[in-house]
């Protein structure tokens, strides 16, 4: 088994996100010792924004085999092939302005590729890739969900939308919300995380 671990916060390792997803893919690893863990950080300009040739490609102004790939298209089949090797997808992010940050956002538009991981249909967008189980682990300075929600969400039913286009529906979510409304709300979101996680690998086969 293979499992793939995306951490998006410029904070690296030192963030929410990161401990969050962390603690996932310990769940994950107790049940698949044997499982070999990729982990790509998405920071710091890593992956790269599109550029002329991919837009060429997905415009149809220019095959896609036309010419051996290059920049971001070469970087695009890379990052679609880690992916399609992937058994599991553990996604750790944080909440920037309501949504994914930049550096996700950069991850999904190499991956998300008409004529590659999803067709263009009369019936609409069907996804080219197998399902597998796919845990995010959201962080916000802010709450967003429950009764206590002070701000919106669009990061849960966009990242929902764009990954079931190219076929991953099996989605999971948990969250450290109000990291940024001190020390003792931060240790109560830990808490709640800490006890989702548990409570879903407690009744779903990962």
């Amino acid at each position: 088994m293979k499992i793939l671990h995306l951490y998006c916060s410029p904070r690296g390792r030192a963030s929410e996100s990161y401990r969050l997803s962390r603690s996932i893919l310990d769940r994950l690893l107790e049940r698949h010792p044997s499982a070999r863990v990729v982990e790509r950080a998405l920071a710091a300009g890593a992956p790269s924004h599109v550029d002329g040739d991919y837009a060429a490609v997905l415009g149809g102004m220019r095959a896609a085999d036309a010419a051996p790939a290059r920049g971001s298209l070469d970087e695009s089949d890379r990052l679609i092939r880690e992916l399609e090797e992937a058994d599991r997808l553990v996604i750790g992010t944080p909440m920037h302005n309501y949504t994914v940050p930049s550096a996700l956002k950069a991850w999904i538009d190499h991956v998300v590729r008409v004529h590659r991981t999803f067709l263009a249909t009369p019936e609409g967008k069907t996804g080219s890739l197998r399902d597998r189980p796919v845990f995010v682990a959201v962080s916000s300075g802010g709450r967003y969900s429950h009764g206590e929600a002070r701000q919106p969400d669009f990061l849960t039913p966009y990242l929902i939308a764009v990954l079931n286009t190219i076929g991953l529906r099996d989605i999971a979510f948990f969250s450290v919300e109000g990291a940024a409304l001190g020390p003792q709300a931060l240790a109560t979101a830990r808490e709640r995380a800490a006890r989702r996680v548990a409570e879903h690998f407690a009744t779903v086969a990962a």
